[in-house]
């Protein structure tokens, strides 16, 4: 949505709050244009303006709970840093916004509209985060410098999703441990 004035910000700021409690209240069902509209005030049209489907307003609105919900440890060291950072991405699946992130991305594998807004506004910022915690590990000659960040984070985090897609296996705090363990073995000098 362009932001070039205080009322499109505040619009904007609006759609992806009401977006968001919806979200919270009954996942992306209840998310439609015609209840985020009668939610955040701003109509229809506007809002059909600036996204082209409600799937695209809630991949916006739900990365930014997920980078505001997931902040990034910084304990000294890359194992304490990366193992911390997986049992928070868990226990941040393992709960409500879990099926929401679930129901989201299945909806973008059906539409090609949305699926570069989930990209955007959740994918890549959550994948620049974990680039933020590789790099101070690569600075400190913690890691391996010929695994790239993009396989570390499908290596440490894509089981986590695997699981909550599938059902197959809890995402608590021990298992993010044991994923970790596993994935670090690999992946630190």
């Amino acid at each position: 949505m362009t932001r070039a004035n205080p009322r499109s910000v505040r619009a904007h700021n609006d759609v992806l709050a009401a977006t968001m409690a919806l979200l919270d209240e009954g996942g992306l069902p209840c998310a439609t244009v015609d209840a985020i509209s009668a939610r955040s005030g701003v109509s229809k049209a506007t809002i059909y303006k600036h996204w082209p489907n409600r799937t695209a307003v809630a991949a916006e609105a739900f990365g930014l709970r997920m980078a505001d919900a997931i902040p990034l440890p910084d304990n000294g060291n890359a194992r304490d840093d990366l193992t911390e950072q997986v049992r928070r991405v868990s226990a941040f699946y393992a709960g409500h916004s879990g099926r929401v992130f679930a129901q989201l991305l299945a909806a973008t594998v059906a539409d090609p509209e949305a699926a570069p807004y989930f990209r955007q506004f959740f994918l890549d910022g959550r994948r620049k985060a974990i680039g933020v915690l590789w790099d101070r590990a690569l600075a400190r000659d913690e890691v391996r410098a010929e695994v790239s960040v993009e396989t570390a984070i499908d290596l440490l985090f894509g089981p986590l999703i695997f699981r909550l897609l599938s059902g197959h296996a809890p995402l608590t705090v021990a298992e993010a441990d044991a994923i970790s363990g596993a994935a670090l073995g690999g992946l630190l000098a």
